[in-house]
């Protein structure tokens, strides 16, 4: 397959907040959502040895941001 023709992604990872007993202490949501409307899809956690969450994965095909959308 031509690498042309490959659908390259880009990534971008959101820290979840964490309060003083090491959990998570905040919903996400309005970043899950600003992070969504800017073309993002959540697709894994990496989590803390032990437990906790310690990243949120997210991936968009590159070229695709919002800011390319408003633009044509």
């Amino acid at each position: 397959m031509p690498t042309n023709d490959a659908t390259r992604w880009e990534y971008e990872t959101l820290r979840p907040k964490r309060d003083e007993a090491r959990k998570e202490a905040e919903d996400p949501k309005d970043q899950l959502n600003e992070l969504a409307g800017d073309g993002w899809r959540f697709v894994d956690t990496i989590d803390y040895t032990g437990g906790g969450t310690k990243f949120l994965v997210f991936e968009r095909p590159v070229g695709s941001n919002a800011d390319e959308r408003d633009a044509t």
